[in-house]
């Protein structure tokens, strides 16, 4: 019976999506992304999180939380090529080029483990405490950034493989973004309500900005010229912009529900959104502002994604069964149009 549905959904999710692309041409306007493919995640249940990029290597990191593993995918053969096993929780998982290191944050034991890029052989343990999260690359140093804890920031060196410096928040990080530039940090603080501007060089919050009556701030992105902040709040669902420099609102939008990761396609002037409502929201920015060009019907529970410039593609990660019973898990590969 498990057989016979898995053969199944993935043909009726595919139909599902072509219908929503005909709905498009009926408009008289494509869609903005193709579903270009599906990666199969095999032997992977529970939820998924964030994901990761190996260039080089067109690699990509799936943090599979509720499985306890980091799969890596060889993008040209659209498949897994290794399995990390043995994690409790992974959340984040990182890639720094320069020294070729894939780092994964746990939730479960708080812990950082680095594998070496090239045959993911194990480099060492880095033990933040508590509730290691997302992590991010700085590519202005090459160091790894990774969000744990009740408030704080570890700043890590990838070749030294230990913790460079800390920077204290008041609670636990969500998304958060770097101003190159500036060396300043922009990070999601939900639980206090607030977005913080931190300091990377001395670890000290240097501002506090705030959006009356929204709630839950977690995805976050910057745009290309460092100037416009992008960050989404669950409650209620709504898209804000603002200015980097004095954190003034410029824009809020109405956006799906349950957000948990944004990125702006500065190609085509877009922003994308994935949700666990079970859709990307796609913006695109017109004369008069931004504005919603549409929504791309995705899986339930579908939340986490990846937009990678280099590539031109959105990968955004199903979990198992949301594509029917007995369904594997899978990245959905976007493409976007035009």
């Amino acid at each position: 019976m498990l057989a016979v549905a898995r053969r199944f959904a993935v043909p009726t999710l595919l139909a599902t999506l072509f219908c929503a692309h005909l709905d498009h041409i009926h408009a008289a306007e494509p869609p903005p992304l193709v579903l270009e493919r599906m990666i199969p995640l095999t032997g992977v249940s529970g939820r998924i999180d964030h994901m990761a990029v190996d260039l080089r290597r067109k690699r990509l990191f799936v943090a599979e939380l509720g499985n306890n593993t980091v799969d890596a995918i060889d993008l040209a053969a659209g498949k897994s090529v290794y399995r990390i096993s043995g994690l409790r929780e992974p959340q984040g998982v990182g890639y720094a080029p320069g020294t070729d290191v894939i780092a994964v944050a746990s939730a479960g034991d708080g812990s950082v483990r680095l594998f070496r890029g090239e045959d993911f052989s194990a480099l060492g343990t880095i033990n933040l405490g508590d509730d290691a999260d997302n992590v991010r690359l700085d590519t202005r140093t090459g160091s790894l950034v990774v969000g744990y804890g009740e408030g704080g920031l570890a700043v890590i060196d990838p070749a030294r493989r230990s913790v460079a410096r800390r920077a204290k928040l008041p609670a636990h990080p969500e998304g958060f973004q770097f101003d190159q530039p500036t060396g300043r940090a922009f990070v999601n603080v939900p639980d206090a309500r607030q977005i913080a501007v931190v300091d990377l060089g001395t670890g000290k919050q240097a501002a506090t900005w705030r959006v009356a009556d929204l709630r839950a701030n977690f995805p976050m992105a910057l745009d290309d010229t460092g100037g416009l902040l992008a960050t989404v709040f669950r409650h209620p669902a709504r898209l804000v912009l603002l200015d980097t420099a004095s954190g003034a609102v410029r824009t809020e939008l109405q956006t799906c529900g349950d957000a948990d990761d944004v990125f702006f396609d500065a190609r085509r002037q877009r922003i994308y959104v994935s949700c666990g409502e079970g859709m990307v929201d796609v913006l695109r920015q017109e004369p008069s502002g931004y504005r919603r060009l549409s929504q791309i019907k995705t899986a339930s529970g579908a939340r986490t994604s990846l937009f990678v410039p280099e590539l031109d593609r959105l990968f955004v990660a199903a979990r198992a069964g949301f594509f029917g019973l007995g369904s594997d898990a899978a990245i959905l590969v976007f493409r976007p149009e035009p």
